[in-house]
């Protein structure tokens, strides 16, 4: 048959309770040293009695350094919880804020738009009508500076092929004129091979007209020199 649970309340005898009281505090430092030296833990165990008497236990003897780092990290943690909450405090206010904010600017877009007028009394709607005035004038004035920046722009890509246009009329005036040059030199060779082959033409002609004389002599030398024999012989 199991063991069944024990309610824990104070013991009233007072010999049992101290009794009781030096059994557990053995077992509890007992428990204590076995998960330091299995663990690898860091323990520090302090213990009063009824009667104000001390019994503690450190792992390696070195219990102010144990308390130490716990106050450190008790410390520590104090500060961070309260500074988590003091963020979550501003995070929360300043999200109201930015929410509001948020609002108010989308109500005046919705009066710039002449939407949600009916909530604007006279003197609302006066400013809501300079304010448009003065934005209409803002933005009158960036659209002129534009255009005079595009018109400048224009101008000078203008003024760039203008200068473009005159270097590339240069170029073809230059190609053209050493064309006309090229066609009067060939025109110059074709005339003056044709003015050498008729003087080369002309040279040659009386030289012709020699030979034949000369042959005709020769031929008439010859006829006169066979009659003369003829007549020899009769």
């Amino acid at each position: 048959m199991g063991r069944g649970k024990v309610q824990l309340k104070r013991i009233e005898n007072k010999i049992n309770r101290q009794v009781t009281f030096s059994k557990r505090r053995s077992g509890l430092l007992k428990k204590a040293h076995e998960i330091s030296v299995l663990c690898d833990a860091e323990v520090a165990l302090i213990i009063f009695s009824t009667k104000g008497k001390l019994y503690e236990y450190s792992t390696d003897s070195c219990m102010d350094k144990i308390l130490d780092r716990y106050e450190r990290y008790s410390y520590a943690e104090k500060v961070l919880i309260s500074a988590e909450s003091e963020t979550q405090g501003n995070w929360c206010h300043e999200y109201r804020k930015l929410k509001a904010k948020v609002e108010t600017i989308q109500k005046c877009q919705k009066h710039l738009m002449g939407e949600d007028l009916e909530t604007l009394n006279l003197k609302e709607l006066q400013q809501l009508e300079q304010q448009l005035e003065s934005s209409l004038k803002h933005i009158r004035t960036r659209k002129n500076q534009l255009m005079l920046e595009s018109i400048s722009e224009l101008q000078r890509k203008e003024k760039s092929l203008q200068e473009e246009n005159k270097v590339l009329q240069k170029e073809l005036a230059e190609k053209q004129k050493a064309q006309r040059k090229q066609v009067q030199w060939g025109q110059t060779q074709q005339q003056t091979s044709s003015s050498s082959s008729c003087f080369v033409i002309r040279e040659a002609a009386p030289t012709t007209n020699i030979s034949r004389r000369e042959v005709g002599g020769r031929c008439s030398s010859a006829a006169t020199g066979s009659r003369w024999t003829t007549t020899m012989d009769a």
